[in-house]
């Protein structure tokens, strides 16, 4: 993995999609948007693809709806489908991440910001696919300091 290199955190749902964008050299992940999704799973790739397009990605990391034992369920398959197709369609390596407990995680941090319900919702997303892209960025080998 380039130290560079840009990479877009993904919390996949049925009906929406939230990004945040990283890289391994900060190793800070900052949500970036929710999408409304209807369509095929191609038409819902290239909205992604499409709405990261000004990051230069290289890289995905899809967070993973395990079960917690351990077990993927319907949902992890769904996830697992969209994340091929996307390393497909992106011609760029998709990661995929543990996401249990990040929508929990990303609700703590909305009750933090004392923001009203509507606006929590509006933000829940793409503050869970920057949890999944910060942890993912937080398991990587320590950058190196000279």
């Amino acid at each position: 993995m380039n130290a560079s290199s840009t990479i877009c955190g993904i919390d996949y749902g049925t009906r929406r999609i939230g990004l945040a964008v990283g890289d391994l050299d900060r190793r800070i992940a900052s949500p970036l948007t929710t999408l409304t999704i209807s369509g095929d799973l191609d038409a819902r790739v290239r909205v992604v693809i499409d709405a990261a397009s000004d990051f230069d990605v290289t890289e995905w990391v899809v967070g993973l709806p395990l079960n917690m034992d351990d077990t993927e369920g319907p949902q992890a398959k769904t996830t697992r489908n969209f994340g091929q197709r996307l390393e497909e369609i992106s011609g760029r390596k998709v990661h995929f991440w543990d996401e249990r407990l990040s929508s929990l995680t990303a609700d703590e941090y909305l009750i933090e910001a004392e923001l009203t319900r509507k606006k929590k919702k509006a933000r829940r997303d793409r503050v869970a696919a920057q949890v999944i892209l910060q942890s993912f960025l937080d398991a990587q080998e320590p950058q190196q300091t000279g």
